[in-house]
């Protein structure tokens, strides 16, 4: 028996890294999953090796208003219904404020914000329809805290915290849950400094050609982890994993609109001594 025997849930982002694991997660514990992603390769990938009696994949811009209609009824045509959403895409772009064009800004909230609003609209009247469900929206630390060089990520994911309040009041009575995952730095290619340049966590523009430089980037990124994080480390895409798994299950049938808090203990206070 696993935890979500029964259940169908689409994944959004679920091409690679954070996304990814929540599903390869869910579909261990039962549940049939519609991975959604603009990565269509490796989406597809991941859905093959998962197996077509356990999951699906469709192509979803989450901030493309057109393309969620045809994700859910590629869901129920998979599966015959939906009754559960985590909205895990998301982009982040690391600029200071002054120097942050209006497109850059927008773009990060197409994403970030709009994709999360159109996934919960799109996906909360078959939720109802299914008797109740789930909606897991990934928010994140820099929607608590301050954090440099993050304005619009930081815009962006405060407002997927709003959004999930006023969505658990309205759906509550519905028996749809909606609660909200605020994940620290995670070992994913978002975070990557090979990937994104930076090279103290999410930070700089552009990444390092030169095999050498790039291994300095990955090092000095973990040195800044190690001070940065109380418990000395990046995060792990499955241990977020595990979270939305937790959100998704009846494990919380008595939670809904809250946010849940994973980063290692990097917001929990100033580490005196260190």
């Amino acid at each position: 028996m696993g935890k979500l025997d029964g259940r169908v849930v689409l994944v959004t982002g679920a091409a690679r890294g954070q996304g990814e694991q929540e599903a390869r997660l869910f579909a261990a514990e039962g549940a049939k999953v519609v991975l959604a992603d603009v990565l269509d390769e490796q989406g597809r990938a991941v859905a093959k090796e998962l197996g077509a009696d356990v999951a699906r994949y469709v192509h979803l811009d989450v901030g493309e208003e057109a393309d969620w209609p045809a994700a859910i009824a590629a869901a129920k045509e998979a599966f015959g219904s939906l009754d559960g959403l985590v909205n895990n895409a998301g982009i982040l772009r690391a600029r200071p404020l002054v120097d942050t064009p209006l497109q850059e800004f927008v773009e990060v909230c197409r994403v970030n914000q709009l994709g999360t609003f159109l996934g919960m609209r799109a996906a909360a009247p078959e939720l109802i329809a299914a008797g109740g469900g789930t909606i897991v929206n990934t928010s994140s630390v820099a929607a608590l805290s301050g954090f440099l060089l993050l304005s619009s990520y930081s815009a962006s994911k405060a407002a997927v915290l709003a959004m999930t309040r006023v969505a658990a009041l309205e759906l509550a009575s519905k028996g749809v849950r909606v609660n909200a995952m605020c994940p620290g730095a995670i070992d994913t290619p978002m975070t990557d400094p090979v990937a994104s340049g930076s090279s103290t966590g999410p930070a700089a523009p552009a990444g390092p050609a030169d095999p050498a430089e790039r291994a300095g980037a990955a090092e000095r990124a973990a040195a800044f982890y190690r001070k940065a994080v109380p418990m000395g480390r990046i995060g792990r895409p499955e241990e977020i994993a595990r979270l939305a798994l937790y959100l998704t299950a009846e494990d919380s049938s008595y939670a809904t609109g809250q946010h849940f808090v994973a980063d290692g203990g990097w917001i929990a206070g100033v580490p005196l001594g260190s």
